[in-house]
C-alpha cells in the first residue's frame, strides 16, 4: 500500500498545528497563573510592610496622647489655683476675682481644647484597624510600587534630620496614597517624580505623576503628538492650580499634613497627570502638639 506524501504531509502539519494549538493553550494558562501568582506576591508584600510595622502609629498616638494629658494636668492644677484666689481674693477686692474667674475660663476652654485632641486621637486609634508603618519603609514602598507598574525617581535634596515618630507616619502615609493613586488612575508604565526637599527645620514633599501621558501610551498614542494636537490656554493651567480637589483619600491627606503643621495641595497638570504637594515648615519639632524647640 502507498501512502500519497501529500497526506502525509497534511496529517503530519494538522498534528503540529493541534501540538502547537495546545503548547499555546499551556503557555496561556501558565502566564494567567503567573500573573496572578504575582499579583498575590505584591498584595502580600503590601501586607507585610504594613503589618511588620503596624503597631508606630498607634505608639505615635499614645506618646502624643501622653503628651496632651500632662498639658492637661498641669491646666487643671492651674485652674484650681485660680479658682482658689479668686475665692479669697472675692472678699477683699470684687474686680481682683472678676480679673481671675476671666483667667479661669480662658484655662477652662484651652484644657477643653485639649481633651477634644485627645479624643480625636483616641478615636482614630480605636477606628484604624489598618496597620502604620513609618517613612524608613519609603524604599519598600518604592519597591513594591515599582513591580505593580510605576516607574519612580526619587530625588532627596538638603540636611536630613530625624522626624519624630508621629511625623514619620503621616509622611509616609500620604506618599502611599499618592502613588496608590498614581496607579489607580494612570495605569501600568506611568512615571513618578518624588521629590524631598529637607529646609532647616522643614520638609516638601512633592509626588509628580505624568497619568494622561501615561495612558495616551498605553493607547499607542505618542504623548508628545496627542499634546501638540489639543490646545492648551493660561486659563487651563489657572483652573487646574485653583480647583479643589476632593475625596477620602485627599482629605485624609490633609488631615495627616495639618497635624503637624503642613499644608497640602492637589491639583491636575493638563495634558500631563496630577500633583501632589505638602509643605511642613516647622517639621522638625513639631510633634502634633507644638511645634517649638523644648530643648532651648
Amino acid at each position: 500500500m502507498t501512502i500519497d506524501p501529500v497526506l502525509l504531509f497534511e496529517a503530519a502539519s494538522a498534528g503540529l498545528l493541534v501540538l502547537a494549538l495546545v503548547f499555546l493553550a499551556l503557555w496561556m494558562n501558565a502566564a494567567r497563573g503567573r500573573h496572578k501568582q504575582r499579583r498575590l506576591r505584591l498584595e502580600a508584600e503590601r501586607e507585610h510592610l504594613d503589618l511588620r510595622l503596624s503597631l508606630d502609629e498607634q505608639t505615635a498616638r499614645l506618646r502624643i496622647v501622653r503628651e496632651l494629658h500632662e498639658v492637661v494636668v498641669h491646666s487643671v492644677s492651674v485652674i484650681i489655683s485660680q479658682a482658689d484666689g479668686a475665692k479669697y481674693a472675692a472678699e477683699l477686692d470684687p474686680a481682683v476675682a472678676v480679673r481671675a474667674v476671666t483667667t479661669i475660663g480662658d484655662s477652662a476652654r484651652s484644657t477643653l481644647a485639649d481633651l477634644r485632641r485627645i479624643m480625636t486621637l483616641v478615636r482614630e486609634g480605636e477606628a484604624d484597624v489598618a496597620p502604620q508603618p513609618r517613612l524608613k519603609s519609603a524604599r519598600e514602598l518604592f519597591k513594591i510600587m515599582r513591580e505593580a507598574g510605576l516607574v519612580i525617581e526619587f530625588e532627596d535634596s538638603g540636611t536630613r534630620f530625624e522626624l519624630q515618630q508621629g511625623a514619620e507616619v503621616a509622611i509616609f502615609r500620604i506618599l502611599q496614597e499618592a502613588l496608590s493613586n498614581a496607579l489607580k488612575f494612570g495605569g501600568d508604565g506611568t512615571q513618578v517624580r518624588v521629590t524631598f526637599t529637607w529646609t532647616d527645620e522643614g520638609l516638601q514633599v512633592k509626588v509628580d505623576d505624568d497619568g494622561v501621558r501615561s495612558q495616551d501610551r498605553r493607547r499607542g498614542r505618542n504623548p508628545n503628538e496627542v499634546a501638540q494636537q489639543r490646545s492648551y490656554s493660561i486659563d487651563d493651567d489657572l483652573n487646574a492650580l485653583t480647583e479643589v480637589t476632593t475625596g477620602a483619600g485627599i482629605t485624609e491627606m490633609r488631615e495627616r499634613a495639618a497635624l503637624f503643621g503642613g499644608m497640602l495641595n492637589a491639583y491636575s497638570v493638563p495634558g500631563v497627570g496630577f500633583s501632589i504637594s505638602a509643605v511642613f515648615p516647622a517639621l522638625k519639632y513639631h510633634n502634633g502638639v507644638h511645634g517649638v524647640n523644648l530643648d532651648e
